[in-house]
């Protein structure tokens, strides 16, 4: 029988089947979640995505940015409203895959000015990088070094804390880990306030191989914590990308008592916030842009003490998450907007230049599976019809 809740979803094998959503085992929080305040025992950033507008009239919209502000703003609100911290103009809101430094100074300026208006501009941080500065054979470290002073400058002249985003020009051009210490000492001592540093593995971007000098991780590891400590008062933490729960451990263990370590792991990360005996990480996630009321309750369990709580929500997140972000692990973004989409939380499944098309529908269809039974379909009803025009016009007939 077919009902509303109802859909004919593609397997793996391109079989279509029927699929009932709404029938799994309640979920342990309840994902209409609108209020909660920010965790008391972790800092918890949610790398943000953008809305396209695409009914603006652009000569190429493969290449022309162009943003619906109104629902770009609406969902960093809802993630404030959660309690969650805001990691504004980072690879999640297209950064270097569509998301130009033009658009992302308008970004950064509309969401700074949005969270002083509601008392959080304590609750967000901001991308700063070298991304208008193309790499080639005539790009010199000194370069380098001015495209950063510029991006630093206007985040901290709109009054936001810098995210030090990894540098594709930097990896093009430095000779070795001594290029990276001069490039980061000198940002260092440009800052007026601690910076998050970032290190996003080439999974993420290939561009950034063989980043901090090595393709040896744990010589790569060397330069970063000696940078690190050789300029700790001016970090306050680093976000570790790896996708590795035992690098990040490793690396975390290494790290000066005040600098925190953000996991940007969205394989692993109920482990890495829930920590050992040593320490634990905050968050500094992707995923959690997916998993917003799911992250928020888990935290609250967390600084409740309810150990079992906080893994009986974050538990059925995983496979999802490792879901969104496989491989090719740089089309991740696809699966963020796809749920924010379903999820009502925006009118279409349209994102800056065509990146909705990164992922086929037998990805998509698996992650509204995923998120069936993760229990993040906030009305099931609405999420399939939703989904309903998407499956056919990948040309999988809805009876």
């Amino acid at each position: 029988m077919t009902t509303r809740a109802s859909l004919q979803l593609p397997d793996a094998a391109g079989a279509v089947l029927q699929y009932n959503a709404g029938h799994g085992d309640p979920p342990a929080f309840d994902p209409r979640l609108a209020s909660l305040a920010p965790s008391r025992t972790r800092v918890a950033y949610s790398a943000v995505h953008v809305v396209s507008n695409p009914l603006a009239a652009v000569s190429d919209p493969t290449v022309d940015v162009a943003i619906d502000w109104d629902e770009t703003m609406a969902y960093r609100h809802h993630l404030w409203s959660l309690g969650l911290s805001v990691a504004e103009a980072m690879d999640t809101a297209q950064r270097g895959m569509g998301l130009d430094w033009a658009a992302s100074q308008a970004l950064i300026r509309r969401s700074l000015a949005d969270a002083r208006a509601i008392g959080a501009v304590d609750r967000i941080a901001c991308g700063a990088g070298t991304d208008h500065l193309k790499p080639g054979p005539g790009v010199t470290i000194a370069d380098v070094k001015r495209a950063y002073d510029e991006q630093c400058a206007y985040v901290e002249g709109e009054g936001g804390r810098v995210i030090l985003m990894a540098s594709r020009a930097l990896a093009a051009c430095a000779r070795g880990p001594e290029d990276y210490a001069s490039v980061y000492d000198h940002v260092f001592s440009q800052i007026r306030q601690p910076v998050i540093l970032h290190w996003l593995g080439d999974m993420f971007d290939p561009a950034l191989a063989g980043y901090w000098g090595s393709s040896d991780i744990p010589a790569a590891m060397d330069s970063c914590v000696a940078v690190i400590n050789a300029n700790r008062a001016k970090i306050d933490g680093i976000k570790l990308s790896l996708l590795d729960d035992a690098w990040e451990i490793h690396l975390r263990d290494r790290l000066p008592a005040s600098v925190r370590m953000y996991t940007g792991d969205d394989f692993n990360y109920p482990k890495l916030i829930a920590g050992d005996e040593n320490r634990h990480s905050d968050a500094l996630l992707g995923i959690f842009d997916a998993i917003a009321p799911a992250a928020a309750a888990a935290l609250a369990a967390l600084d409740a003490g309810d150990h079992a709580r906080y893994d009986a929500i974050f538990e059925p997140t995983v496979p999802l998450a490792r879901h969104i972000f496989r491989a090719p692990t740089r089309s991740y973004k696809t699966g963020i907007v796809f749920l924010s989409y379903v999820n009502g939380r925006q009118k279409h499944f349209r994102m800056i230049g065509g990146q909705e098309s990164a992922r086929s529908i037998i990805h998509l269809a698996e992650l509204f599976r995923l998120a069936d039974r993760a229990g993040l379909l906030v009305d099931v009803d609405d999420a399939c019809a939703r989904f309903r025009p998407v499956l056919e016009l990948a040309g999988v007939p809805q009876s």
